[in-house]
């Protein structure tokens, strides 16, 4: 009854929300409005944790802005043609589109809307690139392949270096043995199929209807021994195949050819270390230049999924009544292309980097990371000159449910030698569910005492998918946006904050979280919040613009 009554009064408020219902579903629509956008709830009204951001907006605290702000996604391609994000893309004004010149003398041709640093210089694309251990495997294996020992010099990289090859060795075995496993059931999935249905007909077999079968017909059952040309099989090991297939998510054979292909390229690609993935950029992988790459940002279908939910939860347009909201409209997204399937390479996450910085971007969201990193300054050396220049760099904790505090996850603003941060300009961010009990925090996020900054809402989010879909998805690629759009919102309103300001004041505005919680990798292991992040604190946009109007007119 509460709820009903909360609802009927807020309706007056929504308006904008409720306009394309029907007077009959007004309810049901404001009630999928909250379903949908859960992040933006706020704790006092709402018992979710979210950012209470609907509250700002509920309160006219957003007010009319003509200023724009412009985020720089480092991600994947991009559907430049959403429907959610039409007028919500970056344009360069000093760039005239399609004519092959530098116009604006930048050192990118025909940038209009960002850059594609792992295009072809042909202006096309490709899929497969190395894993970052593959790399320092591939460029140290020779090395120090026969060493029992190294000097002191070379410790750190003799040990970074190990530590890959185990990783790779390791990596290699699982995918061939996964593969071979999944080319077995392709080679006899009819085999498979048709000894099913001569059980099942209708096809009505359930998992544990298979399991029944099983026990009954188990293996070593000669009265229903099957002789076929490629060998024996016994009715119940047929059986246990299709109870693997339920339990798996039952494909259909294209599905099955299609994931082995994928682990194919995996094998021969990703884990290859005699499979070179620059040489299809044509660039100088050992140096920092401009121009290398395209300016084709949404080419590849296959390769578009990522940064479309990662901009759509920053800037979704709020007003066109449909899909998802960001923060706010003035927020512009320039999309910059880092990654392909396998791990960005430190020469373009640093490009682009500064390529964010020189045309304008306040923000830039890294939605994306791995377990090593071959060009560590490169990196460090562009976070400098993004806080030089007074931009904002905001990263993902990942997510492995590593402790990261022992097991980097790159790329970060720690020396882990020296163990200090090397730049006030960042912030890492783990993700929470809206669950508010002991399992509040994603099952799957990574943490860190020392090297996680604050949490934010990354599980179940509604986001605009490719080709004007939507769904949810999760991950603290998502709880990464959340502060993006935080710090956009508070930098169109009070532009003269710095970036060390605007860093402080998010993480200072933060809701405390003050509970036990269940640690991430773990079933039921328990510990206080506060041992998962500095902060101690979980993302609150409502109180983070309180507090820069506070310190806006504090610094007036």
């Amino acid at each position: 009854m509460f709820y009903i009554l909360r609802i009927v009064i807020q309706v007056i408020v929504f308006v904008f929300v409720l306009s394309s219902c029907t007077s009959k579903k007004k309810t049901i629509c404001y009630s999928k409005f909250y379903e949908e956008n859960w992040h933006h709830s706020d704790f006092e009204k709402d018992k979710i944790l979210g950012l209470s951001l609907q509250k700002l907006y509920n309160e006219n605290k957003i007010t009319k802005n003509s200023n724009s702000i412009i985020v720089a996604v480092l991600d994947t391609q991009i559907d430049l043609n959403h429907e959610d994000l039409i007028g919500q893309i970056w344009a360069n004004k000093n760039e005239i589109p399609n004519n092959n010149l530098d116009d604006d003398k930048n050192g990118y041709i025909d940038d209009v809307n960002g850059w594609n640093f792992v295009g072809k210089p042909n202006g096309s694309y490709f899929s497969y690139g190395n894993f970052e251990y593959t790399r320092v495997v591939k460029k140290w294996d020779t090395y120090f392949k026969n060493r029992k020992s190294v000097s002191k010099d070379s410790s750190d990289i003799f040990e970074e270096y190990k530590t890959a090859k185990v990783k790779l060795d390791k990596s290699i075995l699982y995918y061939i043995g996964w593969k071979s496993s999944l080319d077995f059931r392709i080679k006899h999935y009819k085999l498979v199929e048709d000894t099913i249905t001569h059980f099942f007909p209708k096809k009505d077999y359930t998992i544990s209807k298979l399991d029944s079968l099983y026990k009954k017909y188990k293996i070593n059952d000669k009265t229903f021994k099957q002789r076929r040309d490629d060998g024996d099989f016994d009715l119940g090991a047929l059986i246990s195949y299709k109870k693997i297939d339920l339990e798996l998510g039952d494909k259909s054979i294209e599905n099955l050819i299609g994931s082995s292909n994928q682990l194919d390229s995996i094998i021969n690609k990703n884990l290859n270390i005699n499979f070179v993935d620059r040489d299809m950029i044509k660039d100088n992988p050992n140096k920092l230049e401009k121009g290398y790459g395209n300016n084709k940002l949404n080419l590849y279908k296959n390769l578009n999924y990522h940064s479309t939910i990662v901009s759509g939860a920053i800037a979704g347009n709020r007003n066109n009544n449909i899909g998802v909201k960001g923060f706010h409209d003035n927020i512009k997204i320039m999309p910059l292309s880092t990654s392909i399937s396998g791990d960005e390479h430190d020469k373009d996450i640093a490009m682009a980097i500064y390529y964010a910085v020189d045309n304008g971007a306040k923000i830039i969201n890294m939605s994306f990371g791995k377990e090593f990193s071959l060009e560590k300054k490169w990196v460090f050396d562009a976070y400098r000159y993004a806080e030089k220049h007074n931009v904002l760099i905001v990263h993902i904790s990942g997510n492995d449910k590593f402790y990261i505090d022992l097991n980097p996850y790159y790329p970060n603003d720690n020396d882990y030698i020296n163990r200090k941060e090397v730049v006030g300009n960042f912030i890492n961010v783990g993700s929470i569910s809206k669950r508010t009990d002991s399992t509040m925090v994603s099952k799957f996020s990574n943490y860190g005492k020392e090297n996680v900054d604050i949490f934010a809402p990354g599980e179940e989010i509604y986001v605009a998918k490719p080709n004007n879909e939507y769904g949810y998805d999760s991950g603290t690629s998502l709880a990464g946006p959340m502060v993006s759009g935080t710090a956009a919102l508070i930098w169109l309103y009070y532009p003269k904050l710095t970036v060390q300001q605007v860093k402080e004041i998010i993480l200072e505005s933060g809701v405390t979280i003050d509970k036990m919680v269940v640690k991430p990798g773990t079933k039921d292991e328990m510990v206080h919040f506060s041992e998962l992040c500095k902060t101690g604190k979980v993302l609150n946009t409502y109180n983070a613009m309180q507090l820069a109007k506070k310190v806006s007119q504090q610094k007036q």
